[in-house]
C-alpha cells in the first residue's frame, strides 16, 4: 500500500482503535503524528511521534496538524456519558479539528458511529436496510455528538471545500460477542483498509460509509464506499454458531443502537418508526 505524501494526524491515538491504526498504518510506511489526552501506552511505531494534547486546546491541535494532508479524528468521548462530559471533546474538539483541516487543506476522516442513527428499529429483511441518507436518530448524547460531527463535515465541505469521510462505525472488536454484532461487527483488518482508502482515494467530497464488515445480517445498505474504492473482506457470519447472547431488555433488542438506547430510557411505549409521527 502506498503511503501518503504528507504526514497524517491521528487523534485518539491512545484508544483501542487509535492504537491499532497507529501500528498498522506505520507498518505501511505512513508518517504519523499521534495525539491524545492520555499517554500513548505502546512502543512508539516507526515514523510516528506523539504529543499529549486536549481536544479543547485548539492552538495545540493546529500546531499538530501543520503540514498534514489528512486528519484521522478518532479522539473524544467514545461511549455514552452525561452531556457536560461529551460537550468539550466531542463538540468543541471537533470544531478545532475542522479549523485545523481548513488551514492545511487536509481531508478529515471522522470516526462517527452507528449511535448517530441508533433509534431506527432493526430491520426484518434486506429491503429495510438503512441507506447513508437516512434520518439521524441518535440514541444518546454520544450519538448526538456524532450526528453533529457529520453535519459539521457537510458544512465545511459546502462552505470551505474541506473533504471529509464519515465512518459510521458499528462494533469494532477482535470478534463478535453477541447476536447484534453479527449485524454491526467491523474487523480490525477491514477498519485499516477502510482508513487507507479514505486517505489515499483521489477524491472523497463529503462521504458517509457504513463501517462494518461484509455481514449478511447487516442493518445497512447504500453508502459512498465505491467512491473511495473500498469493500470489506471479512464477515461476522463465521461466528454465528458461537454467538448466542440476546438480552432480556425489549428496548435494547428493538433498536439498532442496542444497549445505548436503553440508558435512562423513560418512554411508556416505543417511539414510532416515523420519527415525526404523532402516533405513540
Amino acid at each position: 500500500m502506498t503511503a501518503p505524501a504528507r504526514p497524517v494526524l491521528l487523534t485518539g491515538a491512545s484508544g483501542a482503535l487509535g492504537r491499532h491504526l497507529a501500528k498498522a498504518l506505520s507498518e505501511h510506511g505512513w508518517r504519523l503524528r499521534l495525539t491524545d489526552i492520555v499517554p500513548f501506552p505502546d512502543p512508539m511505531p516507526a515514523n510516528a511521534s506523539f504529543v499529549k494534547a486536549d481536544l479543547n486546546d485548539g492552538v495545540a491541535l493546529i500546531r499538530q496538524a501543520e503540514g498534514c494532508g489528512a486528519i484521522l479524528h478518532f479522539g473524544g468521548v467514545s461511549v455514552e456519558r452525561p452531556f457536560e462530559e461529551v460537550l468539550g471533546p466531542n463538540l468543541r474538539g471537533l470544531y478545532h479539528v475542522y479549523e485545523a483541516a481548513r488551514r492545511e487543506g487536509a481531508r478529515v476522516v471522522f470516526a462517527s458511529s452507528n449511535h448517530s442513527i441508533g433509534f431506527h428499529e432493526r430491520p426484518t429483511g434486506n429491503s429495510e436496510r438503512l441507506d447513508h441518507d437516512c434520518a439521524f436518530r441518535p440514541d444518546g448524547y454520544y450519538g448526538l455528538s456524532k450526528a453533529y460531527g457529520e453535519l459539521m463535515g457537510r458544512m465545511y465541505w459546502d462552505k470551505h471545500g474541506i473533504e471529509n469521510v464519515n465512518l459510521r462505525i458499528g462494533s469494532c472488536f477482535p470478534k463478535p460477542v453477541d447476536r447484534r454484532m453479527l449485524s454491526t461487527w467491523l474487523s480490525f483488518g477491514d477498519l485499516t483498509r477502510l482508513v487507507e482508502r479514505c486517505v489515499l482515494a483521489d477524491r472523497a467530497g463529503h462521504a458517509v460509509i457504513w463501517a462494518c464488515s461484509d455481514n449478511p445480517a447487516s442493518y445497512w445498505g447504500r453508502d459512498h464506499r465505491e467512491r473511495i474504492g473500498w469493500a470489506p473482506r471479512d464477515s461476522a457470519e463465521s461466528w454465528r454458531p458461537e454467538v448466542a447472547h440476546v438480552t432480556a431488555d425489549p428496548v435494547t433488542e428493538r433498536y439498532q443502537g442496542g444497549g445505548y438506547t436503553a440508558i435512562e430510557y423513560s418512554r411508556a411505549k416505543p417511539s414510532p418508526r416515523d420519527a415525526f409521527s404523532l402516533e405513540d
